[in-house]
């Protein structure tokens, strides 16, 4: 029998969409749908471990998608949500507080007929769902796109070590050049870093001695809300990055969904950002290889790199190449206190690590590595 899925959501067209999707592949079964989260709540708690998975709306008669993980938080009923979210102001609002009330991801829902039944919203939903309930080599039935999710590791990797797949890495071990200085602290996460986040934001101080900059894998449409939530709960200032402003101290920066994050140096070693609109790399925009890259050209002497719970390996090779050229100290989160662990696996792997920790020890080590001024 395959992973037995919940569909909740009050369109009977989005039910049947969904439910199609999941029966083309004989690793999952829809195990049963709701037409609204009342009903969806009373089934999930009649037999908690029944479901491997739900898939369910925001906006919902009787009890909205929120309502329901509010209650399930409340009564400590685990599960395993995928939320399926639009992209308009109120419901990216919606889809971050219900990361922060335990979902596991989130899809965009499609805005058109066209858009429900295309490829692109199926492949988004099975590679999530890949993920979320741990089904590798997922292989399609009716001539949809093959799709793996990150296999589970059974160790944690030891630092430095030698199976790095590229070349080896020399890191920069001496003081800044002369002249040279400044901290920046930049960080990267993807599945599972809106919730982890808040576990590392709000806990910098204001007068922290670096700018922040940070990628979060996420749509265009999703991180200006991330960012104003983080904002509220920080005593940091958090926006979300705008092209051509400059980077300041005790400030953290989003990288806009769809869009990539460079940052260049200008007259008198200041540092500006850039977003451009470039093609993805490895399907990622932003992608933080991206932001990694663009800072072996700044004048800042010492770059403390964080790397969050995501799937893939984005990152790795960016680093790899900071750390060549420059002084860099990188902070990993551990396996346990990962949602996925996929990006920080990687960069262990790669034998660039500095310190691996815990999540709730993030913010506390990057204070250390940076200081407060």
């Amino acid at each position: 029998m395959g992973k037995k899925i919940l569909i909740i959501d009050d369109s009977a067209l989005m039910r049947r969409v969904i439910s199609d999707i999941i029966k083309s592949h004989n690793e999952y079964e829809v195990a049963d749908t709701a037409r609204d989260g009342l009903e969806a709540f009373e089934k999930i708690t009649a037999n908690p471990g029944r479901f491997d998975a739900i898939i369910m709306d925001i906006n919902m008669p009787k009890m909205s998608g929120l309502e329901v993980l509010e209650s399930l938080q409340k009564y400590h009923v685990k599960h395993t949500t995928i939320v399926v979210s639009t992209v308009a102001t109120e419901g990216a609002k919606e889809t971050i507080r219900a990361l922060e009330l335990g979902a596991f991801d989130f899809v965009t829902k499609p805005t058109s007929y066209a858009e429900v039944s295309g490829a692109d919203f199926k492949k988004w939903l099975l590679e999530t769902l890949a993920v979320a309930v741990g089904v590798d080599d997922i292989k399609p039935e009716s001539g949809m796109q093959q799709v793996k999710a990150m296999p589970k590791p059974e160790k944690q990797p030891v630092l430095r070590t030698s199976s790095f797949k590229f070349e080896p890495v020399r890191r920069v071990l001496c003081e800044p050049v002369a002249g040279h200085g400044g901290k920046l602290v930049a960080l990267a996460c993807s599945t599972g870093g809106p919730k982890s986040l808040q576990s590392v934001i709000p806990l910098l101080p204001s007068n922290l001695n670096a700018p922040v900059v940070l990628v979060q894998h996420m749509p265009r449409g999703f991180t200006l809300s991330l960012a104003q939530r983080m904002d509220e709960l920080s005593q940091i200032k958090v926006s979300e990055a705008v092209d051509g402003e400059i980077l300041e101290k005790g400030h953290v920066y989003i990288a806009p969904g769809g869009r990539h994050m460079e940052i260049v140096r200008t007259q008198g070693n200041t540092h500006q950002i850039r977003l451009n609109d470039n093609p993805p790399i490895d399907a990622l925009r932003p992608c933080a290889n991206v932001m990694y890259n663009s800072l072996t050209d700044s004048s800042y002497g010492e770059i403390t790199c964080v790397v969050l719970t995501g799937m893939g390996a984005d990152g790795t090779k960016g680093i790899a190449n900071l750390a060549s050229k420059k002084k860099v100290h990188v902070i990993a989160q551990d396996k346990d206190t990962c949602v996925v662990y996929g990006m920080p696996k990687a960069i262990a792997e790669a034998g660039l690590v500095d310190e691996v920790k815990p999540l709730e020890e993030i913010a506390n080590t990057i204070i250390r590595s940076v200081g407060v001024s």
